[in-house]
């Protein structure tokens, strides 16, 4: 008996352990699918809410604008702020901006708080920014920095 608890406990914690991972996690959704279309659908809604902070990180670093491409968007989360069926959600992003020919820069993560409700609106407000990791420039690619940051 002892034997058997001590082969299979390790592989019960490491099951379980990956459920619970994994639930945080949003799946990319099946290419082609009606799932995939409303994710692109929202992400390219929140372009512009992406655009706003990443801009504002990253001119403090080099003298061009980086792009995020929605293909580079990947959802962390997304959960409702309230029980039941509410329209007010806390949705989690990493981004990877890019310069030149998909040179990324850097990996950010953005948490924003979106709703529409009586009294408040349609809302979209960026509640976190976390700059995750900075990419080394190639050589040909350095002349973008800021002079403070060489």
């Amino acid at each position: 008996m002892r034997r058997i608890l001590i082969l299979f406990l390790p592989l019960f914690i490491a099951i379980n352990i990956n459920m619970y991972t994994l639930a945080e996690a949003v799946p990319k959704p099946p290419e082609g699918s009606r799932e995939e279309l409303y994710q692109d659908l929202f992400i390219t809604l929140l372009s512009p809410y992406i655009d706003q902070p990443i801009n504002k990180y990253y001119s403090k670093i080099i003298n061009i604008t980086p792009m995020v491409y929605p293909y580079d968007v990947d959802i962390i989360s997304a959960k409702r702020m309230f029980e039941g069926r509410s329209f007010l959600f806390l949705v989690t992003l990493e981004v990877t901006p890019v310069v030149g020919p998909h040179i990324s820069v850097g990996k950010d993560r953005l948490t924003f708080k979106i709703g529409s409700g009586e009294g408040v609106g349609q809302q979209t407000k960026l509640i976190q920014f976390n700059h995750l990791e900075t990419y080394e420039l190639p050589p040909n690619w350095k002349h973008i920095l800021r002079k403070s940051n060489i």
